[in-house]
């Protein structure tokens, strides 16, 4: 037994040495799968399966519908004393800025009066009503945990396990069935907020215009305590079928096909290169053909970007069958495709047997550990960005991707935009087909400059009356801004409500030009 410990000791004072003679920063910038195998995927699991426990006791117990208003009633409290002392510095969550999934960091956290709201249970789900009350920061690896245990899910179900609903309410979020439904706002049908002057009101579609301007306009009209979202059936497999096809204008076509087709319940595209996609339809059953079936998420199974790609190979179109939370966190455990960045080798099949069950880890843990160095390679060297452009101009608006930053694999996914009076609608007053492209990697192109390339794709969004989501690094100018989104409703409500003391206004609190 001695010897095996003794070679563990003597790797493991080699590999201190190693650090001390390099220096931490080094290892960290240059050799970070290391810090984040020993240190990062240990800590995210006991943050896991800590928070899972947690949500599992409190449903059980029933105990969270009468601590949610003991926690409102105190969300209130910190609120009117805040006006007490005379309101000196606009208020914002006392969340720590790199718990978020965006990778932005703000740095109003600082300056600004922190408003701890710790909330983080679902309240309740109503199948009669067909709705699913929650507590702003219950995240989507809770929701479908729950719900598709009683049956049930969300229509719109975004991808990463850790996107909560406040983020999902106050930003916005898409799913492979939004060509459907729409973004996560449209299936949303209450909010509770907690207001400048520490009131309290529930709106809904029916009654208020801010049911409207909540969506967008993150955190900048009041606090969300509770949100109401619309659930359907779930079924226990996805039959999801793989169309390898080359050529853009090809790929253009048959996506836009799909996309407007209400027979598929998913769709879906992964464009490898230029001319090179596969375009994935599906649609949820209760059987399957046992030959058929993919667990794709279970640990030693592909990324599941690496898996699709190899259709490509193929190059003919396939069937399988996806157990449902399978198909939901598709991505998941490769954050889409970052990861390969961060652990060259995680795809490899031994890494995935003996390491995959430990996979990915937090992104919230990456940002804390990333340190100033790290965050500014990030910044010039990396693109984390989704523009949201109208489906007419996808063949135009891929081509600029390609030109501009050049980063493969490219996400794509359809949604159906209604008209509306918020932040985000279409130019004229019927619904139209969107679609969110998804750049998320090393950019490929010459010369790359992250402030130029990513203004030269927001002037093109701008151009076609698309949207750029607002988690991202935003480098318009504030009156780009509010060319892009509607602020008029948002404006006036501001006023109303008597925001512009209490909240920043929300081209200050994410735009680069805006933040100091």
């Amino acid at each position: 037994i001695m010897d095996p410990l003794l070679y563990l000791g003597g790797i493991v004072v080699l590999f201190l040495l190693w650090i001390k003679v390099k220096g931490l920063d080094y290892v960290i910038v240059h050799q970070r799968w290391i810090f984040v195998c020993l240190f990062l995927l240990p800590l995210s699991v006991i943050f896991d399966v800590y928070y899972y426990l947690r949500a599992w006791l409190i449903f059980k117990m029933c105990s969270a519908p009468k601590q949610h208003h003991q926690r409102v009633r105190d969300i209130q409290r910190q609120v009117r004393e805040w006006r007490k002392e005379g309101g000196k510095t606009q208020m914002c969550t006392g969340r720590p800025g790199w718990l978020t999934v965006s990778l932005r960091v703000g740095k109003y956290k600082k300056t600004n009066k922190n408003i701890m709201i710790n909330m983080m249970d679902i309240l309740e789900v109503d199948t009669q009503r067909q709705v699913v009350r929650v507590e702003p920061l219950v995240n989507m690896g809770q929701i479908t945990a729950l719900l598709n245990s009683l049956g049930w899910t969300l229509p719109v179900l975004p991808e990463l396990d850790d996107l909560t609903v406040g983020g999902l309410v106050m930003g916005t979020g898409i799913e492979s069935s939004s060509h459907v439904y729409g973004l996560f706002q449209h299936i949303c049908v209450a909010f509770e907020l907690v207001l400048a002057d520490g009131s309290l009101v529930r709106c809904t579609e029916e009654n208020s215009d801010l049911f409207h301007a909540v969506p967008w306009s993150c955190g900048t009209l009041g606090f969300l305590v509770a949100a109401e979202i619309k659930i359907v059936p779930a079924r226990c497999w996805v039959r999801l079928q793989y169309e390898p096809i080359r050529g853009l204008e090809n790929i253009c076509r048959r996506f836009t096909e799909a996309s407007k087709d209400k027979n598929n319940t998913f769709v879906e595209g992964l464009q490898y290169s230029l001319d090179e996609a596969v375009i994935m339809t599906g649609t949820m059953t209760d059987t399957a053909e046992p030959n058929k079936i993919n667990r794709i998420g279970l640990h030693y199974k592909p990324w599941f970007f690496k898996h699709v790609e190899s259709y490509l190979s193929n190059n003919q179109k396939a069937v399988e069958y996806i157990p449902l939370r399978h198909y939901y966190h598709r991505h998941t455990r490769s954050i889409f495709w970052e990861l390969q960045d961060i652990i060259p080798f995680g795809n490899h099949p031994v890494f995935r047997w003996l390491f995959g069950w430990m996979v990915p880890p937090k992104i919230s843990l990456l940002k804390l550990t990333q340190g100033e160095t790290i965050r500014q390679l990030y910044e010039q060297h990396h693109v984390v960005q989704d523009m949201l452009v109208p489906m007419k101009h996808i063949q135009t608006a891929i081509t600029r991707f390609h030109q501009d930053i050049h980063v493969y694999p490219l996400w794509l996914c359809p949604f159906l935009l209604p008209p509306g009076r918020g932040m985000v609608h279409p130019k004229g007053e019927e619904a139209e087909l969107y679609v969110d492209i998804g750049a998320y990697g090393e950019p490929r192109v010459k010369h790359f400059q992250a402030k130029a390339s990513c203004r030269q794709l927001e002037q093109f969004v701008r151009e076609v009356h698309g949207f750029q989501m607002l988690y991202a690094d935003v480098y318009m100018e504030r009156s780009e801004f509010w060319e892009m989104f509607d602020g008029t409703l948002y404006h006036r409500l501001r006023k109303e409500l008597g925001c512009h003391d209490a909240f920043p206004e929300v081209y200050d609190k994410i735009c680069k030009a805006a933040r100091h």
